[in-house]
């Protein structure tokens, strides 16, 4: 029996989905097609009828997650209260619940390391990460668009890099204070 092009499109969104949380998890080298299509709960098989490569889904994948956390901080920022929208998300970037689920956080600092490993995933990851700078140059106070976006620049590099510490450490409390002085400095420069 032939799929609908919506169940067919549907299947693939599941796919890329799957493979985005467990990306982010494990890193762009650390889980094959055959685990991947056994968690999206279809066959190995199967891949090749939605992508042409392992590569060609890991490309997708990277650029969705970003892409999804960019309507997230987006959405962050539109239900906080007025000019709260940057500490709102400070707060939810620098929390313990987003240091502890990889899988469905933000892609940066989870694939940081890997991606220069994959040119053909760079491109996505890229054009995420741009997304990402738009957001936070929206909300960062500047003379010119240029100052808010050295600011958004450097403002994501300092919340992407937090995040991965924070996991790396296997100290919780070092883990914690790290997510809470890069807030503070951050709440701090923005005030600057």
């Amino acid at each position: 029996m032939r799929k609908s092009r919506e169940e067919t499109e549907a299947t693939r969104r599941r796919i890329v989905a799957t493979a985005g949380r467990l990306l982010q998890e494990r890193g762009l080298d650390g889980i094959g097609v055959a685990e991947l299509m056994a968690a999206a709960g279809l066959t190995h098989g199967a891949f090749y009828a939605h992508f042409p490569s392992r590569e060609a889904l890991l490309a997708e994948a990277c650029a969705a997650s970003l892409t999804r956390s960019a309507s997230h901080w987006r959405r962050i920022a539109e239900q906080a209260p007025r000019g709260k929208a940057l500490d709102a998300i400070l707060d939810a970037y620098l929390s313990i619940r987003h240091r502890d689920t990889p899988g469905t956080g933000c892609a940066v600092p989870a694939l940081a390391g890997d991606v220069p490993r994959h040119p053909d995933v760079r491109r996505g990851y890229t054009e995420g990460v741009e997304g990402l700078v738009a957001v936070l140059a929206e909300l960062l106070p500047g003379r010119s668009a240029a100052v808010r976006r050295r600011r958004a620049l450097a403002l994501l590099a300092a919340l992407a890099g937090a995040l991965a510490l924070s996991r790396a450490v296997d100290d919780p409390a070092l883990s914690a204070e790290i997510l809470a002085g890069v807030r503070q400095q951050a709440q701090a420069d923005r005030r600057a």
